[in-house]
């Protein structure tokens, strides 16, 4: 049976250098490769893909369309710090959830959203 090995998220941004910068600066992808229109950034196994689509509408605009993620991490409290440190909008704080998570969400630049969360001991 096959396998899934990976994923790797292709987002439409507007304007690709301005998001590239964000993704570096504020949280920490590094750029895997680019050209005049896509960028491949990745932060150990989250892996994205922007393609500048300039005259689509924005994530934004897609209201609860625009989440896109769940990605599981491990110290999400000092991840948490770290996205309040660099300005990243907080959509929601991290909170212990019944389903056996700890999570909190952001909203980038762009107006997608990404919930990060962690699972919850059992002790």
């Amino acid at each position: 049976m096959t396998k899934f090995t990976g994923t790797r998220h292709v987002l439409a941004v507007q304007d690709l250098k301005k998001s590239v910068a964000y993704y570096i600066d504020q949280l920490n992808f590094k750029c895997a490769w680019t050209d005049d229109n896509w960028a491949f950034l990745q932060r150990n196994e989250f892996f994205l893909m922007l393609g500048e689509c300039r005259e689509d509408v924005s994530a934004y605009e897609t209201n609860n369309h625009s989440y896109f993620a769940y990605v599981e991490t491990t110290s999400i409290d000092s991840f948490f710090n770290e996205c309040k440190i660099n300005g990243i909008e907080i959509t929601s704080a991290p909170a212990n959830q019944p389903w056996g998570q700890r999570e909190f969400g952001i909203r980038t630049i762009d107006g997608h959203r990404i919930m990060f969360g962690e699972p919850l001991n059992d002790n």
